[in-house]
This record gives C-alpha cells, structure tokens and sequence, in this order.
C-alpha cells in the first residue's frame, strides 16, 4: 500500500521531489516559478536543496489563484504585496465641488470636521473670485493677478 505524503506531518525541510508530491506541482514549475519570482529559492542550494513549509503554502496560494483566473504577473504582485489577489481597496467617497463650469476640486469624505470647515472656507474664496474674473477675457491679466 502506498504512502499518501500530504497526509503526513510536514516536516521542517523536503527536496524537490517531496516537495513536488506534496503540492501537487510537478517540479519544472517549481523551478519555473522560483526564477519568475513567485517562489522564494530552496532554503539551502545546490545538490542537496531543501525547501520549507512556507514553500509549500506559497504554491498552495499560487493555486488558488490560478484557479481564480489570475495571470502569473498578478500572482506575483499579490505575494509581494502579502495580501490575497484581486481584492481592490475599499473605495473611498469625495465631494465634487464644482466652482466654475472648468473648475472642480475633490475632497475626501471622510476629512475631518475641523479641515471640512477651512476648506469650504477657502473653497467660498476661490468661487467668489472665480465668478469675479470669469468675464475677463485677457489672460495676461489675470496670469499677474494669480
């Protein structure tokens, strides 16, 4: 009877091959995925590599992924960035103040009250002068005034 290696205790280091029956991963792409830099390198090089369990739980989020429908290139990214793939940052809400029909300035939402405050403040001054200078038709006027 055989011996099903993913049911055994990991041990603290494994070559190529256990490391191959392990993850299910045959171990031409475990090289391949080392030199693209999705995988680290084995924990000691040469004849006698040894890889470690975070390189088997590196290939199982690699697999993931995959089956998710991400390309290598974001695979990568999102190992390097050591949050799951595909995930977008929560969204964050602005104001949209249009002060002029050329003119609009975006402000989080989430600023404080005290900030909200000066910047309503310095966004009242700047409509009022916009509205004062939007009749002007000389540029260079309102370049030195600026």
């Amino acid at each position: 009877m055989k011996k099903d290696d993913k049911n055994d205790p990991l041990p603290a280091e494994m070559n190529l091959a256990e490391l191959s029956a392990r993850s299910g991963v045959p171990g031409r792409t475990i090289r391949l995925y080392i030199a693209q830099g999705l995988l680290p390198g084995p924990l000691r090089a040469g004849r006698l590599a040894a890889y470690g369990p975070q390189h088997l739980e590196t290939l199982g989020k690699i697999r993931a992924m995959q089956r998710r429908g991400l390309t290598l290139a974001h695979i990568r990214q999102a190992l390097a960035a050591g949050e799951p793939a595909a995930r977008l940052p929560e969204p964050t809400r602005w104001w949209n103040f249009r002060l002029a029909p050329d003119v609009a300035v975006l402000v989080a939402a989430d600023a404080p009250p005290w900030r909200l405050r000066q910047i309503h403040r310095s966004l009242t001054v700047m409509k009022q002068y916009l509205d004062a200078k939007s009749g002007k038709e000389n540029f260079d006027d309102c370049n030195r005034e600026c």
